[in-house]
């Protein structure tokens, strides 16, 4: 089933010029891109994006770091795009992360970690409403097959 996610490359993908090399992995992995914009978030943005951790103790450090610097917002478009982009992002915690995916490859520390994704459909939904207006999004089908 296709599907749509929020996918942001935080400050430290920018400041390390990732952008590309990750843009690239998600491509191969046969999304297509339906939105993307580069912003800088405000204090406001970044704690209704996480405000499900509101209550957790590193909650002010994730914000301290996603409004850090610009980020890129992105709505990835596919095959169940949520849990293969979770997947290909790894676990939180680049340590723990499998071998190969983004945050294994470039992620620093848990809160370093280079990506954000939508955990299930109904954050992906609630996020992308956070960052894009329905005209800004486009759907189209590219000519690829989904690879493991």
């Amino acid at each position: 089933m296709s599907e749509r996610t929020l996918v942001i490359l935080k400050p430290g993908a920018l400041e390390r010029g990732l952008v590309g090399k990750i843009i690239e992995t998600i491509e191969q992995k046969g999304f297509s891109i339906a939105g993307l914009k580069i912003l800088k978030l405000t204090h406001a943005q970044a704690s209704k994006l996480y405000k499900m951790h509101t209550k957790k103790p590193f909650f002010k450090d994730l914000i301290q770091h996603i409004t850090s610097g610009p980020v890129i917002v992105m709505i990835i478009e596919g095959f169940r795009a949520i849990e293969e982009m979770r997947r290909l992002s790894g676990a939180t915690n680049p340590l723990e992360a499998e071998i190969g995916s983004i945050r294994s490859k470039y992620g620093l520390t848990i809160t370093k970690n280079v990506i954000h994704n939508a955990e299930n459909l109904e954050n992906a939904k609630r996020e992308i409403a956070l960052f894009f207006k329905p005209e800004e999004i486009i759907s189209y089908m590219r000519n690829v097959k989904m690879y493991r």
